[in-house]
């Protein structure tokens, strides 16, 4: 009976995941599952599967609650009175069964690999952050059945019977005594555990409306998902900026709204002096994401921003991404001198996110090479 439930789980995990896949894009572009992210979980609304339930047979079977009667009319009492009940007809068209799941948010990653066709990221070394991990290296007379070795307690059992002339090779019947049994023992090994940190960076001037936040929030969900799923230990910070930069929580980031010119420079160098302070490139694979509309305050301040990439944020990093939302009230430059620059360089990825609808394909430029 167990075997035959974890069977069925089984087939409704992948019923569950193929609707996942199937639905995926829109998942993606409509945001349904940023707001529904628990600490290790996400509640996703699968459409369209029927969930098993109890169905009454023919009436004309009898049997409990088979007997006359019409909709409406009140059980064991006189049809006629104050007493009397108001039927509702029942409709011909069937209901909506909506469920939600929890998938995990590597099973979510997953999917999105798969979808995108992402490749797997190859990481820069290991870190100086340690994880204890359980290794079965050798064997003992004492532990749990669960951990019992049969073909060391079967050897034991057969030297023993040789041993006492009890064996007969005609009826090669061998049973293990309690001082036969032999069982796994584990260590616990130290290994060092491949991790990321991930800078966003986001322009929050005026010309910054929510739509444009909003869409920034939903890729760096799937962006969070993915890099998860390939480091164990993940960091991410979050620097905004106009014309200054500072460092803020991820709530901040999202929500704040403020007016004034651009200087993407401040947040170049304050993304480098983090790098400095916090994140040795021989230890930690370093992902920055710079969100803007693509206006800046001067082509002296862009120049600025080129020699900081050149000099001090790209030999130190795994990829630098940046994403230009598009607004109406920004010019849209800053992807093109970027491009100028750095256009031969793979280390430089750009996109251009038109509407909610371009994050897809924005996802797949940023990761897709497997940075």
């Amino acid at each position: 009976m167990s075997l035959k439930i974890d069977q069925d789980h089984s087939r409704f995990r992948a019923i569950v995941r193929g609707k996942i896949r199937q639905n995926l894009r829109k998942y993606i572009s409509q945001g349904e599952l940023v707001g529904r992210k628990g600490k290790d979980l996400v509640s996703i609304p699968i459409p369209q599967i029927d969930i098993p339930h109890f169905a009454f047979g023919d009436r004309q079977r009898g049997g409990a609650g088979q007997g006359d009667g019409e909709p409406g009319d009140p059980i064991g009492g006189d049809q006629d009175g104050d007493d009397a009940g108001e039927g509702h007809q029942a409709g011909s068209s069937p209901g909506e069964h909506a469920l939600e799941v929890d998938v995990t948010l590597d099973e979510l990653a997953a999917i999105l690999g798969e979808e995108l066709e992402l490749p797997d990221i190859q990481d820069k070394g290991k870190s100086k952050i340690i994880n204890a991990k359980d290794r079965y290296t050798s064997i003992r007379r004492v532990g749990p059945e669960s951990l019992r070795n049969f073909k060391r307690t079967y050897r034991e059992a057969l030297k023993r019977q040789i041993a006492m002339g009890t064996y007969a090779p005609g009826n090669p019947v061998v049973v293990p005594i309690p001082s036969d049994k032999r069982y796994r023992s584990w260590k616990t090994e130290a290994e060092p555990v491949a991790n990321a940190v991930i800078l966003y960076m986001m322009d929050v001037s005026g010309s910054m409306g929510d739509e444009q936040k909003e869409i920034v929030r939903i890729e760096s969900f799937w962006i969070d998902a993915w890099l998860q799923k390939q480091y164990k230990g993940l960091e991410s910070r979050y620097i905004i900026h106009d014309a200054v930069a500072r460092e803020v929580d991820r709530d901040t980031f999202f929500h704040t709204r403020e007016s004034g010119g651009t200087m993407i420079s401040s947040a170049y160098k304050l993304c480098s002096q983090l790098i400095d302070d916090h994140y040795p490139p021989e230890e930690w694979n370093i992902y920055p994401f710079h969100f803007s509309d693509g206006d800046n305050w001067s082509m002296d301040d862009t120049l600025l921003c080129v020699e900081i990439l050149k000099n001090k944020i790209l030999p130190r990093v795994n990829m630098f991404a940046y994403g230009q939302v598009e607004s109406p009230y920004g010019s849209g430059q800053f992807i093109k001198d970027l491009r100028e620059h750095f256009g031969k360089d793979e280390r430089v990825v750009t996109s251009e996110i038109r509407d909610k609808d371009a994050i897809v394909g924005s996802i797949k430029e940023f990761l897709g090479k497997g940075a």
